[in-house]
């Protein structure tokens, strides 16, 4: 008898260390990261050219977020979508890297096999924090007369691809569809180097 109590026991508690490892997983994947402060009005000095008869899309990221790979799926759909209304603009800043690092990155080979996007290497995170940016995943569009028009998230969640309230505004806002929010949250990782506070907070970064 004591065996079947023992591993009827040991199920119990291997069923509920499962549970409790789902949920604190989906609570991670569905807590947003802060909010970005973006300028209302396109930088008078900025690395990035600007089209006046275009909405601009700047996109900040770090190159070892995973969770920034959904944001550049979701990316590249948008830019198919846009049908030529629209550029954009990724941002790769990572502290302390080289060039070299981080254009050898993956994201930063996915990033640049996406039509009408162009990536660049954001030296010390000057632009970066010119835009007001915290957490990699970051998107502000900007209207032809340099306007903020949205500032937010391309996903719905950590590294999750599929429909998103982001995504969705971006394209209405520069298909002249109705009714869209100007912001949503962002889903990523801190766009500093993970210290060990940081990887308490985004576990993902240890993948």
């Amino acid at each position: 008898m004591k065996r079947p109590v023992m591993l009827a026991g040991i199920g119990l508690v291997w069923g509920a260390l499962i549970a409790f490892g789902t949920q604190v997983l989906l609570r991670y994947e569905s807590s947003p990261g802060m909010p970005g402060t973006p300028p209302s009005r396109w930088p008078l000095v900025s690395i990035l050219v600007r089209p006046s008869d275009k909405f601009t899309l700047v996109v900040l990221t770090h190159p070892d977020c995973p969770c920034t790979r959904a944001s550049l799926a979701e990316l590249e759909t948008l830019m198919a979508q846009a049908q030529g209304k629209l550029v954009a603009f990724i941002l790769f800043s990572k502290p302390g890297a080289s060039a070299a690092e981080v254009r050898s990155s993956d994201l930063w080979k996915k990033a640049a096999i996406i039509p009408g996007v162009s990536t660049l290497y954001d030296n010390h995170g000057v632009a970066t924090g010119q835009f007001g940016g915290h957490v990699s995943g970051q998107t502000m569009l900007y209207d032809p007369e340099g306007k903020l028009v949205f500032s937010g998230g391309l996903t719905s969640g950590r590294g999750r691809q599929g429909y998103s309230a982001g995504a969705d505004a971006v394209l209405k806002k520069v298909n002249g569809g109705p009714r869209a929010p100007v912001s949503t949250p962002v889903f990523g990782c801190a766009l500093h180097d993970p210290g060990a506070l940081a990887l308490k907070e985004d576990p993902l970064w240890e993948q």
